[in-house]
Parts: structure tokens; C-alpha cells; sequence
């Protein structure tokens, strides 16, 4: 409680200096770090003030990366006696980085972590309140520099992970630095999740802007009530309105009802969905309709969908699907269904990360020419 307060009442940007301070009163605490997920998932960047100094943990190869991917407090030896305590910092799902605690006596640790992860579950949520008033944060989470259309594309995403008891999902872009025009999108409420996913059309800031233009316009719509046939008429009007034709957006959307899995689709171009369901990796086509703004007034129909308990659904763009080999091999079905079985025992947060490692092996490069996106679902049910 003690904690609780004092980072409630903390001005955006001193967060870490109050945790570190009641830490040391009320546990005896020597060090305090915060390390937060860069874009790439690929290390954790401790928070500190200009010019950032201290160096990155890899998110695969370290104690604090195992917190990180494992969602448990994990505690190590130090020397002198004392522990270090490294408390997954997550919000509803979105998983945020990793708070690491040095503590002089182990003894006492067993007893503390209940607290000590109350203390990095109230940090994480005070730091998504503050991202707005102080970019300390967002600074933290670069390892380089983005580009703009990159800077444009992350302020448009919901986060890359949630999770409720219905469901969890996990999404990862690819090259986090440089992203052009994917993009995927979601909304809960009581009863329903939204779930988008979008393949970008262009590069740098024209996919950026044609993106921006369709997720808005999609969002309009939606926080306006309107089913999800609607919402792409709509946002098809407004990208036709404003480019005539000379550029689309193609998305696939859904509207799952929580309580029976029944989904309502609108498939409107190229993204692409495999279901995992009792061990067996399937494609799931839908009837192919227009992209948005191709066309002036494209009416869209809706289609069902049943997911059942235990399905995972992976959603990936044209740079996953379509991407080549060295020798000019598709990525394709066969080589996604591979990926999908062998990380089948990930949690939906690793998920795309992992399948994307692989899709960089397949590609024989470290950069692609073209986003990738991988997003992916769990479906729990009630």
C-alpha cells in the first residue's frame, strides 16, 4: 500500500526514483533497476536518465529474459549473501518488462515475492498512465532509432500482448525499427473481442498514412456501435475519399462473441489464418472480398466462424506468407504449419517472435524487404 500510494502520487517521469526509494525503506533493498522490452522482443533496456548508459539484457540468454518470458518471479544468487529478485512487469497481459530487486537477505524472499510482485504489477500500470505526459519510457524501450513511418505505426497499436480468461493474444511487426504498413488492432468488452489484422500497402510514410487513415477510420466506426460489415464500408469510403482508388488497405476482421466462440469475418484481401486444433495445423479461407478503398462503395458481407476451447489461430501479412528463399521457395502453408507446431507449447505472447526467428532463417537475412506480421490467439472460451 505503502508502494501503491507513493507511485500514484509520483510526477510520469520519477517513477523508478519512488519505487527505488520505498523499496529501500520498507525492504532494505541495495539496487532497484527497471528494464523494459525493446520493439524487437529481443532485449530488455534498463531505464535511466540521458545519455542511457548501462547495457541491454537479452531477453533469451539471461535470468532476467526467463522472468520475462515465463511471467514468474525468478530469484539468483548475488555475491555477499544477497539475492536478486527479477518480478515480471505486465499489465492485463501486455507484458512490459522486468523489475529487478537486490535484497540483502535471501531468507526473507520466499515470504516477500507475493508483495514484490503486487509492487511490479502497480509500476507497470502507473508506467502505461505515464507514457503519456513523459516519453522516458518509450526512449527506453529503442535500442535504435525508429523511423518515422516506425514511430507512426507503434503509436497506432492497442499493445502486443492481452490476456483474459477467454482468450490471450500475442502480436509481433517485423523490422521493428523500419515498419512500413502492417498493423493489427483489437478491442474487448464485456462480451465481444475485435480483432483486426491489416497488410499494408507502399512504404516508409505513405503506407504509414494509409494505415493511419484505415485504423481510424475503422475505429470510428466501431466505438459508433456499428457491426463490423459496417466499420469496413465505412473505413473503405474514407480511404476511397481521400486516395480514388490509387491506394487500398487489405484487413481481416473479426467479431468473436466470448461466451460461444462464434465469430463474425470480413475478409477484405490478403492476410492469412491457420488454426491449430487437436494437433492438426489447418488453413482457414474465407470468400475473398475487396480491399478497402479499392473501389467506391464496396458493400462487405459477413461470414462465420466457430472457434472451439483449445484452438490457436496465427494471422500473418503477405511478408510472412510470400516471403522467399535464397532459391525462390515461398514461405507457404507447409513451412508456417511447421513453425506453428513447433512452438506449440509457447505461451500466444512468443509466439509470432518465435515464428518470426524462424521466418529469418527461411529468408537467408537478417532484414526483410517487406513487414512481416505475425499475430496470435488462444482461445480459451468460458
Amino acid at each position: 500500500m505503502t508502494a501503491e500510494r507513493a507511485l500514484r502520487t509520483a510526477a510520469p517521469h520519477e517513477l523508478l526514483d519512488v519505487v527505488r526509494r520505498v523499496l529501500a525503506q520498507e525492504y532494505a533493498a541495495t539496487s532497484v533497476e527497471l528494464l523494459l522490452a525493446d520493439y524487437g522482443l529481443t532485449v530488455l533496456q534498463p531505464v535511466s536518465s540521458l545519455p542511457a548508459t548501462a547495457a541491454p539484457v537479452p531477453v533469451h540468454s539471461s535470468p532476467v529474459g526467463r522472468a520475462f518470458g515465463a511471467q514468474e518471479p525468478l530469484v539468483e544468487g548475488a555475491p555477499g549473501g544477497s539475492v536478486r529478485v527479477h518480478l515480471p512487469v505486465t499489465v492485463r497481459g501486455d507484458r512490459l518488462g522486468v523489475l529487478c530487486v537486490t535484497l540483502p537477505n535471501g531468507e526473507d524472499v520466499p515470504g516477500l515475492l507475493g508483495e514484490l510482485a503486487d509492487i511490479a504489477e502497480v509500476l507497470g500500470h502507473e508506467v502505461v498512465v505515464a507514457e503519456r505526459d513523459t516519453d522516458v519510457y518509450l526512449r527506453a524501450r529503442r535500442k535504435d532509432r525508429l523511423t518515422l513511418a516506425a514511430e507512426m505505426q507503434w503509436q497506432l497499436l492497442p499493445g502486443r500482448s492481452c490476456a483474459r480468461p477467454e482468450y490471450e493474444l500475442g502480436a509481433q511487426l517485423e523490422p521493428a525499427y523500419a515498419i512500413f504498413g502492417d498493423n493489427f488492432d483489437w478491442s474487448a468488452t464485456a462480451d465481444h473481442l475485435m480483432l483486426y489484422v491489416t497488410n499494408g500497402m507502399g512504404e516508409g510514410i505513405e503506407a504509414s498514412l494509409l494505415t493511419n487513415l484505415a485504423i481510424n477510420a475503422l475505429r470510428n466506426a466501431r466505438r459508433a456501435g456499428l457491426a463490423i460489415d459496417d466499420q469496413a464500408a465505412l473505413a473503405d469510403q474514407a480511404v476511397y475519399a481521400h486516395y480514388q482508388g490509387r491506394c487500398y488497405l487489405s484487413v481481416l476482421m473479426f467479431d468473436f462473441d466470448l461466451a460461444t466462440g462464434r465469430a463474425k469475418v470480413v475478409d477484405a484481401g490478403s492476410p492469412q489464418l491457420l488454426r491449430l486444433r487437436d494437433g492438426v495445423v489447418e488453413p482457414v479461407t474465407f470468400e475473398a472480398q475487396l480491399p478497402l478503398g479499392m473501389f467506391e462503395e464496396t458493400d462487405y458481407v459477413v461470414q462465420e466462424f466457430q472457434a472451439e476451447p483449445g484452438d490457436r489461430l496465427v494471422f500473418v501479412s503477405d511478408g510472412v506468407h510470400a516471403v522467399a528463399s535464397p532459391q525462390g521457395e515461398a514461405y507457404g502453408d507447409a513451412a508456417l504449419a511447421r513453425a506453428i507446431m513447433s512452438t506449440r507449447l509457447l505461451p500466444a505472447a512468443e509466439v509470432p517472435r518465435a515464428i518470426l526467428r524462424e521466418l529469418t532463417g527461411h529468408r537467408g537475412q537478417s532484414v526483410p524487404q517487406d513487414d512481416a506480421l505475425v499475430v496470435c490467439l488462444d482461445w480459451h472460451g468460458r
